[in-house]
């Protein structure tokens, strides 16, 4: 039986000296589950530039906005909410079925179950190229995947193989989902970031702070508060930057849409330490690096490292970061190449995987069939949420 690992579904993770910020991004994320209390059965959210702009829950029923930027959609497509809702509500039926077929071709009879759907595109607004990704996975292992490139796709897993089968054979859908990724998704997110681009393109600079919970644990150096997530977070010594005995934390959203993210030094201190370690953060569009020179009088202890983070309320809910974090890692890791144990399939499994669309801003979604059942007919997204359902 497979763990899952709650600790943040959608959280940014990559963290990169050279920091640019022309390239923009529009992810989607939908996660099914059974069996999971205090969880929705289904969960649809979408990102621009890892800022969370659209979510729909199984518990709510109703796809909204999670920035107010976002209702500007509405000048040109007054019915875009309501459209949106009752596609949502269609992917949550699909999926209810999906979960189950899954489990069929697993040889599953119950448990914690659950289906995860990634897909996106970017653009860089100064060279105009763009990109696109589709990835499935179930029971938080890899799935079945698109390569954009070749319009492919690569099952990871046996019973993947009929759906591989299927799918490469299916041109006239797979065309159009280039046709989503290339121009469709870049089209909206283009849009997107014109409606918010005073929130999107400002820049805040983070508060750091020194932590260390004893005298003999690592030192970790913290910021907070800053914006946009395209950040780096390092040590040097010597003005060189360290590599070894140096352990990254992840980069983790705040509840008020700015970031925080920690480095940690480990290595054994000389008694000449101070003056010759330092932390450096860099963020995207800002020059200056911001330096914090190591002074073993600012460090803060265990007991003020709690009363900070309280106080600049940096903790993110944990039911938001059980839904959000590995979902991103996987997507922004392999996004752009499959990972290195995807291997085209070669056997035949007994069910197959079938398209239907999912909302308007994505492209279709790939639901499960039953056993030896005709594909459903494969409908085209009217706009940008999500692709397809059944």
């Amino acid at each position: 039986m497979w763990k899952m690992n709650l600790f943040g579904l959608f959280v940014v993770a990559v963290q990169i000296h050279s920091v640019t910020p022309v390239v923009h991004t529009l992810k989607y994320f939908q996660t099914s589950s059974s069996h999971i209390p205090n969880l929705p059965a289904y969960l649809s959210v979408g990102y621009v530039d890892d800022v969370q702009i659209v979510r729909y829950d199984s518990k709510s029923r109703k796809y909204e906005a999670k920035q107010d930027w976002m209702n500007k959609i509405t000048a040109d497509d007054p019915h875009y909410w309501e459209r949106q809702t009752e596609i949502s509500i269609g992917n949550e039926q699909r999926d209810k079925v999906n979960i189950e077929i899954a489990k069929d071709r697993f040889n599953q009879t119950g448990g914690v179950h659950m289906i995860q759907w990634m897909y996106g595109c970017e653009w860089d607004d100064e060279t105009d190229e763009v990109d696109g990704w589709e990835h499935y996975s179930y029971d938080g292992e890899d799935f079945i995947s698109l390569e954009l490139s070749t319009l492919r796709w690569i099952a990871v897993k046996p019973q993947a193989v009929v759906s591989k089968h299927k799918w490469d054979q299916d041109d006239a859908w797979n065309q159009y989902l280039k046709y989503y990724y290339t121009e469709r998704c870049p089209s909206y997110l283009k849009k997107h970031v014109r409606n918010g681009r005073d929130f999107l393109m400002r820049t805040e600079l983070p508060v750091v702070s020194l932590l260390q919970k004893t005298p003999s644990s690592p030192i970790t150096c913290h910021a907070s508060g800053f914006y946009p997530a395209a950040s780096a977070l390092f040590w040097r010594k010597d003005g060189e930057e360290l590599h070894e005995d140096v352990e990254m934390g992840e980069l983790l959203p705040n509840h008020d849409g700015t970031f925080q993210t920690t480095a940690h030094l480990k290595a054994e201190l000389p008694a000449d330490a101070e003056g010759r370690y330092e932390c450096v953060f860099q963020l995207s569009g800002v020059k200056d690096d911001l330096v914090t020179k190591l002074d073993r009088r600012s460090i803060l202890s265990n007991k003020e490292e709690e009363a900070t983070k309280m106080t600049l309320a940096v903790v993110v809910p944990l039911a938001l970061l059980a839904l959000l974090a590995p979902l991103l890692v996987l997507l922004v890791k392999r996004h752009k190449s499959p990972p290195a144990n995807y291997a085209p399939a070669s056997a035949v499994a007994d069910t197959e995987l079938t398209s239907e669309p999912a909302s308007d801003s994505e492209p279709a979604s790939k639901s499960v069939s039953e056993p030896d059942a005709e594909p459903a007919n494969e409908s085209v997204p009217e706009d940008d949420s999500e692709p397809g359902s059944s």
